[in-house]
Formats: structure tokens, sequence, C-alpha cells
């Protein structure tokens, strides 16, 4: 995705498992959960790039991972860090920048941030992460 998108908000997670394990969970989470996360009729009405919403776009492992993404309403990209936290315990972060072009994606820009459904989306990502890095092996995540 070409040019500087808008900052739009960040969160932050602490992880109890070292960032490894967090990495693991992280990528598994991008490549395979949200691949998925958008449904065939959601993808042909807002005509989503790629079908499933996000796509890798920067992977630097341990480090950070960037997810971009486009629709009729919307350009963004989803940006995780992660870093050392106390405790061997690890940060995770997750950035979002975004445009929404035009007056259907103002109208849009309203709908998914002014409603809050951003914000809840967004800490589900980073609560499933956390979730899968500290399930103990052998149990469902």
């Amino acid at each position: 995705m070409s040019g500087s998108l808008p900052y739009v908000d960040e969160h932050t997670a602490v992880v109890a498992a070292p960032r490894g394990v967090v990495w693991s969970a992280l990528e598994h989470y991008a490549t395979a959960d949200l691949a998925e996360a958008v449904r065939p009729v959601v993808a042909r009405v807002l005509g989503t790039e790629p079908r499933g919403g996000f796509a890798v776009a920067e992977r630097d492992p341990g480090e950070r991972l960037v997810l971009t993404g486009r629709h009729r309403f919307s350009r963004y990209r989803l940006v995780f860090g992660l870093e050392d936290a106390d405790g061997g315990a690890t940060r995770l972060s997750a950035r979002t920048y975004a445009v929404f072009p035009g007056p259907h994606g103002a109208a849009y820009r309203l709908l998914v941030l002014g409603t809050g459904f951003h914000v809840l989306a967004t800490t589900r990502m980073l609560r499933t992460v956390r979730s899968r890095a500290t399930a103990s092996p052998g149990s469902p995540a």
C-alpha cells in the first residue's frame, strides 16, 4: 500500500509470556484467523482486498508485524509491535492507520470509529493473541 496513512489509535496488552511465544501466537492469528475473519458477503459488499481484509506487508520476527488492506471506503494499516515487559512478559501493541476518502468513507469512519466498534475489534485481537500465548500446552486456545 503506497503513501502514508493518518494515525488512528493504539491499543496495548501485556502478555505473561516471552516474546517468542507471543510472536508465534500473533503470526498464527494474523495469517490464519484474520484471513478468514471477513465473511464472504461482507467482503463482496465492501470489496475488500485481500478478500480476508488483511495481508502481511512486513514481518520482523519477534519485533513487528504489519498488516494492510483496503476496501471501497478505506485503506488501512495495522502495525503490531512487541517489546519486553517486566517479569519476562511481553508488551503487545496494535497501532492503526487509515484513510476514509469521500463522503462514503466519512460515513464509514463514523460507523466504525464513532460507535467504538474499532476499539472492540482491536482489543479483541489483542485478547485473542494473549489468550493463545498464555494457554497451557495441549489446551484449546
